[in-house]
């Protein structure tokens, strides 16, 4: 499980944890996955906040159409009853307004430099798309 969280086009946090729960489907998982990123923004939400910047509906990408589904539509029930009630935090703040769910092709998805391994082509343009690296 990995995420990563930009202020403009600078990178300013990042994580990168092995996922502790037993996810059914990967759709579980991106949303749990999800969920914790959706923590870290609200963390940098309030700590802007503190400097006089309000950053509502702050977007969270996301490569998971399926997890996006979990989130938009809760009466999926039997789909996810077995979700714990704290994943939901995700959603409860999509419907606040305080973040929003982006759909990103998963080839754009920035977050896997932190969770996958890759090869040097596919490794190179990751880091250079966070703005580790810069070739001109």
């Amino acid at each position: 499980m990995g995420g990563c969280q930009f202020l403009g086009p600078r990178l300013v946090s990042w994580q990168c944890k092995k996922q502790t729960n037993v996810s059914v489907s990967t759709a579980e998982a991106e949303y749990i996955d999800a969920s914790a990123g959706c923590s870290q923004v609200l963390w940098l939400q309030n700590q802007l906040l503190d400097y006089g910047f309000n950053f509502l509906k702050t977007p969270i990408y996301i490569d998971n159409t399926a997890a996006m589904f979990i989130t938009a539509n809760p009466v999926q029930h039997s789909k996810t009853k077995h979700i714990e009630i704290r994943y939901h935090f995700l959603r409860d703040n999509s419907e606040k307004g305080l973040i929003i769910l982006t759909k990103v092709h998963t080839d754009k998805q920035l977050a896997d430099l932190f969770a996958k391994s890759f090869l040097s082509g596919r490794f190179e343009f990751l880091i250079q798309s966070i703005g580790l690296i810069n070739h001109d």
